[in-house]
Formats: structure tokens, C-alpha cells, sequence
């Protein structure tokens, strides 16, 4: 199939689409001069351990300097310690003239005490005169320090916990951080929390690693007062930028020869190319870069003050690119590196065109003027995606439209590593879900007839009681649905977590290789209910192990119910689009398409859970992939048997003994209800490993009448009246 509206003529996975609702109100600031987001983390200052998770250009380190400057004047604390990723980043904490915007005190960092400045790299060899630093630092009356995680944890090795007692620690990007005893990081501030001498704040623009590692203990997190604020909220607030394209695109051969169908020399650029090892690079780098700026025109030299190479476009413009891929010269990599981070040049939006960058470029680069990002390869890590977007979504006059783009390599049939290849596609297929579920707007679930909530609109008809409502709260994004059936949260925790985290809980299902093969390839011998209620049931309990049960399906059921109401109101907005019976999609997005193509009456949990959360896409994979590349992926994941594990039998036996208590019978093996004959199936399989694990006890042969493992497939759905 040929898509003509898709620049590689190839073909497309599910992508998003979204248009802000222009409020401008992120951008405001109130009399102090903190934005919405800066106002909402410095109403919890007083808190000794705080957790802010915000997007990329939500404004966390002014967030961070006002909850600081707060610690060292009001509440005590000597110091602050600003610890970051990378040295780049340190540009991001440097001196304000808070006051002049309404604030009681300025931020000031000297630059003895800025050691992201100073020469040398961050690792053991060099890094002595840096805890030297910080060991110096400690015994001066100045009051704050920045520096890198590295150098943080060279510190706290060389000198000690308690040298860091009475101080605040502050650290960005608190994704890298690990509960994993190997992670040095993760380590230490779980000693530091264990003192408890030292307060702590921790940012991060997503708070969910790229591994399956915790950020923190259970018994940890648990300390920290969090403050949550939205994508959603992020971008509606935006005075200037009106709608964020996502899409993910496969192109055949070389990378090279198709990202001139993506680049586009009229947009600001961000190009991140491949890692070396990964199956898209042309293990060249350096050609790479070359090629790149090959295809956006002719090379006419380099700029002797900023080290930019000048590219003559075909349009007669002459384009500024940077490379930050090239690190064979330090001198010149450091001139590009000033000329991108110069004060002066921040509100220029022609200092430069173009950057092409490896590994930097990421987390915390701040160019307000970037419209594309352009990012060549799989990227498995969600957390990377969110900030190799947050590059391009920054509010700036008169940038109305940005976008992310993944150029990826096709799956082919003659490919050698086709197992690579399907892997991969499933990589970006779950990156895209994943990233409709971040942009989404908040969902506020509570059972029928709770009553109507403050601040939401109920339509024209305002809230009815004994009817199904849905209210929508404009401000900030937000959704109140009610659902029949809703289990409700008991514990402070549980309620937390269904308000504020179920996008990591919703990330760890879409992540899960045998849910995204089942849920999108395996249809057939599929029930919605094994992915919605085992599936998502095995990953909240393995997430909140020392939440109740009742808390554990609460959270399930409210995960699924977000999921599920994102990819429905999704598929109806498209097709609506599609039909053009309504430009709903090109207006006001999914705030009012919820509203009006979600038919919240009929949400109940016995349909939520019937619902494939990954029909939506599905069908639009279905669309933008050929026969071929289809039959390919489906054979590859059909040839992998499902069976029962023990773990999975068992869950299913406890729904089974739900299903009795409902119903006052066990379920029927014969059932021509599929997920009634797997609940069955469940409990003989689970009869079959207790029988087996009693012999292996007692060391005696299987006897002859345990009874036999069930079929190793599901069954197919017969139940077609209860279908969704």
C-alpha cells in the first residue's frame, strides 16, 4: 500500500494528533512570579521530602530555586545542593533576578560553586579536585552548589552521609535514579532518607525508568509529598503553541536516503540519529552527520565564532546547523556546545537551524525554538521519548505547531533478524500508546451518583443524580466519569495512586512484550479479560505489593477505565475526522471529543473489562500497514505458543471463586462464554501444578487420574452478543 499523505511513502503505526486549548495559563504567573506549575510545587515548601513530576518546560528548576530560597531563609537548612544529569544541564540553575518578578529573594550561584563549568569530565580520575569542591563548599557560609550526578556520588563516597546533614538535596532528572542496590545513586538517597538529616527534592519530567526498575521503595516513596502536573495541562496552557503532531514512520534501505522525506529545512530541527549499535546506524557516525547535511543542501563552510557548519538550502537560504555528534575535537565540540547555551542568544531564533546530536540534546536542553524533532531508530525507553519531545515543546512566540517524528526501519520478510525487527515494531507501537496515555487529559473516577465535583461543567443539563455523569473541567484538563461498579480506593496511598500515577501504571502494561503481542496479534485466541483483569491485575500487585486487595483491583479498574476511555474516544474522533461529519479533531481535540463520543452511560466495569484496550490501534495498524509487513509480524508472534503459567492459574481460580460468589455455581469448562470456559480452564490447570507439586513432594509417579492440563491457546470469543 502507498500512503500518499506519508512523506516516506511507506507506511505508518498509530501516531497522535493533539490541539491545545490555548489558555495561555501555564505562562502566567501570579505575584510572586511562579507559574501554575510553580505555585502548586511551592504551596507543599514545607515539605522535608518532595517528589515533582512535571513535563519538560513546566518550569521545575524556577520550581526548584523558589522552594529552595524558601529552606535557606525560612526553614533553617545551610545549603543547597542542585544535582543534575549531565553538565549541560547546569546552565538551567544559573543566577535570577527573582525579585525583579515579585519574589522575596534572588537565586545566586558563584561561580567557584557552579562546577558543571568547571574543566575536566566526570569520572574517578578527575573528578578529586571536584569533591575537593564540594568538600570546600560544605565548610563555606555560601549557600548553593551545582553539580552532576556523578560528582554528587563521587562526594558522598569520598566524604560521608552525614557531611550532608541540615541541607536540602535537590535532584533533576530523577529518573536516573534506581531502587536496584547496584544503582550508586539510588543507593546513597536511600541512606539519606534512612538518616533523615537532610531534605529532599527529586524532579523528573517522567517519572518511570526505561528498565523495569522501581525509581524508588515502596517504603520510600511513601515519604514523599508529590505534586503532580500533566502533559495535558502543560501544553492547554500554552500561549502560543497550539497542537503537537506525533507520528512514527518505517522507511525501506538506508536511513540516509529517507530522512530528507522527514527533515524539512523550513522547521528548527532537532535530528537525533542512531546509536552506533543499533540496527538502523550505518556504524559511521561521522558519514552519518555528513549525509544528513548533505541532504539539506550544499556545505559552504564553518562559522569561525560559533562552530557551525553553513549550509546553502535549495531555496537560497543559508542554514545554521550544529553538530554535536563529532566529539574527535574537544575545542571545537566546547565553542558549539557555548555558542548553543549563550544567554544572549536564547530568545534568537536564528542563532541556528538545525542540530544534529547522539546522546546529547535530551534531558534539559533548553532551545525554545525547536518545531521538530526528528529521531532516526527504536527508542524502547518512554522516558527517553518524553524528553527527546520536550525539545520540541516549548512555547515561544509565534511557534504554533511542533512535532516529534521516528523514522524506523521497516520490518521485511528478508530481513535476517526478523524475531530484531518485530521486536522493534512493537517497540514503537507501544511508544506510540504510551504517549497517547501521557498526553491524555486527567481522568477523575468515582461510582455512580457520588455527586457533582467543583470547577466541572456537566453539560447543559448540569449533574443528575441517578443518571451517568461526565464532567469536564476545562481549567485544567480534567474528567470526573462515573462508573457503574467502580471499586473505590481505602488508603490515603491507593487514592494518591489512582489520581496521580496511573500513566506508570498504565506504562508497565503497554511495556509488557507478551500484552502487546497478545492484545494486538493474537486477537483470536485473546480474551480482553485475561490482558485487562490478569494481565494489569499481576502488574498493580507486583507494583503495590503492600497495598490491601480491595486497593490493588481499585487501582486495576481505574488504569483499565483511563485506557480504555483514551483509545475509544481516539478511534471515535478519527473516525469522525475520517467521515468529515465534525472537524472536532482539528478544533478543540480530545477534551471535547470525550465529551462527545464517549456514551459514559454505558460504562460499567463489566464492559471496561471486555474492551481489547488495544483495538483502537489495532485497526488503525491494520490501515497503514500492508499485507505483507502484517503477515510477517502475526506469523512471527503466532508461532510462540500461550500457555497457562502457574501464576496466571491461580488468578484465574480466584476470578473463578468471584465468579461463584456472583453466581452461586462455578464456571462451566463448556461455557459459550469464552472468558467463563478460561476461568474454568484456570482452575483444572491449577488443580493439574498443585497435583503435580504434591508428587514432587513425596517423590511418587503423577497418578493416572489427575486431570489434564488444558489446551495451551485460549479459546476463541463465541459470546458475540456481549462483544465490544
Amino acid at each position: 500500500m502507498t500512503n500518499t499523505a506519508n512523506p516516506t511513502n511507506s507506511y505508518r503505526v498509530p501516531s497522535v494528533s493533539i490541539a491545545t486549548a490555548h489558555t495561555g495559563a501555564s505562562s502566567k504567573a501570579n505575584e510572586l512570579g511562579m507559574r501554575t506549575m510553580q505555585e502548586r510545587a511551592y504551596a507543599k515548601r514545607g515539605e522535608q521530602y518532595l517528589l515533582i513530576k512535571s513535563p519538560p518546560a513546566s518550569g521545575k528548576s524556577r520550581a526548584l530555586m523558589f522552594i529552595a530560597l524558601d529552606k535557606l531563609n525560612n526553614q533553617g537548612l545551610q545549603q543547597a545542593i542542585v544535582v543534575v544529569p549531565e553538565r549541560s544541564i547546569g546552565g538551567s540553575f544559573a543566577d535570577e533576578p527573582l525579585t525583579q518578578s515579585g519574589f522575596y529573594w534572588d537565586w545566586v550561584v558563584v561561580p567557584q560553586w557552579n562546577l558543571c563549568n568547571a574543566p575536566g569530565i566526570d569520572e574517578p580520575r578527575v573528578a578529586k579536585s571536584k569533591v575537593e569542591a564540594v568538600r570546600a563548599f560544605l565548610d563555606s557560609s555560601d549557600k548553593v552548589l551545582v553539580c552532576t550526578h556523578a560528582t554528587f556520588r563521587f562526594a558522598v563516597e569520598e566524604l560521608g552521609i552525614n557531611a550532608f546533614d541540615n541541607r536540602l538535596i535537590a535532584i533533576d532528572e530523577f529518573h536516573h535514579v534506581s531502587a536496584n542496590p547496584d544503582n550508586k545513586l539510588g543507593s546513597q538517597l536511600n541512606a539519606f532518607i534512612n538518616r533523615d538529616k537532610v531534605h529532599l527534592v527529586a524532579m523528573t519530567g517522567s517519572y518511570f525508568r526505561g528498565d523495569s526498575e522501581a525509581v524508588l521503595a515502596p517504603s520510600d516513596e511513601n515519604k514523599f509529598e508529590t505534586v503532580t502536573y500533566t502533559y495535558y495541562e502543560q501544553l492547554n496552557g500554552y500561549r502560543w503553541l497550539k497542537s503537537l503532531d506525533i507520528g512514527y514512520f518505517f522507511y525501506t534501505g538506508k536511513y540516509v536516503d529517507a530522512v530528507a522525506k522527514v527533515l524539512d529545512p523550513a522547521l528548527k530541527t532537532i535530528v537525533h540519529i542512531p546509536h552506533p549499535a543499533a540496527r538502523e546506524s550505518l556504524k559511521d557516525k561521522e558519514r552519518e552527520v555528513n549525509e544528513i547535511m548533505g541532504s539539506l543542501g550544499d556545505w559552504q563552510g564553518v562559522d569561525p565564532a560559533t562552530g557551525f557548519h553553513m549550509i546553502k538550502a535549495k531555496d537560497g537560504r543559508t542554514l545554521k546547523v550544529a553538530d554535536l555528534v563529532d566529539d574527535s575535537d574537544a575545542a571545537r565540540r566546547s565553542k558549539v556546545l557555548g555558542a548553543l547555551k549563550d544567554p544572549a542568544q536564547k530568545n534568537n531564533r536564528d542563532n541556528v537551524d538545525v542540530i544534529i546530536a547522539l546522546g546529547m540534546a535530551k534531558e534539559g536542553f533548553d532551545w525554545i525554538w525547536c518545531e521538530h524533532a526528528l529521531t532516526i531508530g527504536y527508542r524502547s525507553s518512554l522516558t527517553e521519548i518524553v524528553q527527546i519531545i520536550g525539545r520540541a515543546t516549548r512555547d515561544a512566540e509565534g511557534k504554533e505547531r511542533s512535532r516529534f517524528t521516528n523514522l524506523i526501519a521497516e520490518p521485511m520478510a528478508d530481513q535476517a533478524a526478523v524475531a530484531e525487527a518485530v521486536n522493534d515494531m512493537l517497540k514503537a507501537i507501544s511508544a506510540s500508546l504510551l504517549m497517547e496515555q501521557v498526553l491524555a487529559p486527567r481522568y477523575e473516577f468515582t461510582p455512580k451518583d457520588i455527586g457533582p465535583k467543583e470547577g466541572f461543567n456537566y453539560g447543559p443539563e448540569g449533574y443528575q443524580p441517578g443518571g451517568t455523569n461526565l464532567g469536564v473541567n476545562k481549567t485544567t484538563g480534567q474528567f470526573h466519569v462515573e462508573i457503574n461498579g467502580l471499586t473505590t480506593p481505602q488508603s490515603t496511598e491507593a487514592t494518591r495512586i489512582c489520581k496521580e500515577d496511573l500513566n506508570e501504571v498504565v506504562t508497565s502494561f503497554l511495556q509488557d512484550k507478551s500484552v502487546l503481542e497478545r492484545g494486538l496479534f493474537d486477537k483470536e485466541n485473546t480474551l480482553p479479560e485475561e490482558l485487562t483483569q490478569l494481565r494489569m491485575g499481576k502488574i498493580v500487585r507486583e507494583r503495590y505489593p503492600d497495598l490491601s486487595d480491595v486497593d490493588q483491583e481499585a487501582i486495576r479498574q481505574h488504569a483499565i477505565a483511563a485506557m480504555n476511555i483514551t483509545q475509544q474516544a481516539k478511534l471515535a474522533l478519527a473516525q469522525a475526522d475520517a467521515n468529515g461529519s465534525d472537524n472536532v479533531q482539528g478544533s478543540t481535540a480530545l477534551l471535547d471529543g470525550v465529551r462527545k463520543f464517549v456514551n459514559v452511560r454505558e460504562l460499567d466495569i463489566d464492559l471496561i473489562d471486555r474492551i481489547n484496550p488495544f483495538d483502537a490501534a489495532y485497526a488503525v495498524l491494520a490501515k497503514a500497514m500492508d499485507e505483507k509487513s502484517l503477515r510477517q509480524v502475526q506469523a512471527s508472534i503466532a508461532a510462540k505458543k500461550v500457555s497457562i503459567p502457574e501464576d496466571e492459574a491461580r488468578e484465574l481460580a480466584k476470578r473463578a471463586l468471584q465468579f461463584k460468589n456472583e453466581r452461586g455455581r462455578l464456571p462451566d469448562i463448556n461455557s459459550s462464554d469464552g472468558w467463563e470456559k478460561r476461568m474454568a480452564e484456570g482452575v483444572v490447570a491449577l488443580a493439574r501444578y498443585r497435583a503435580q507439586a504434591l508428587v514432587a513432594q513425596k517423590g511418587l509417579p503423577m497418578p493416572r487420574d489427575t486431570p489434564p492440563m488444558p489446551k495451551v491457546t485460549a479459546p476463541k470469543k463465541n459470546d458475540k452478543s456481549r462483544e465490544q
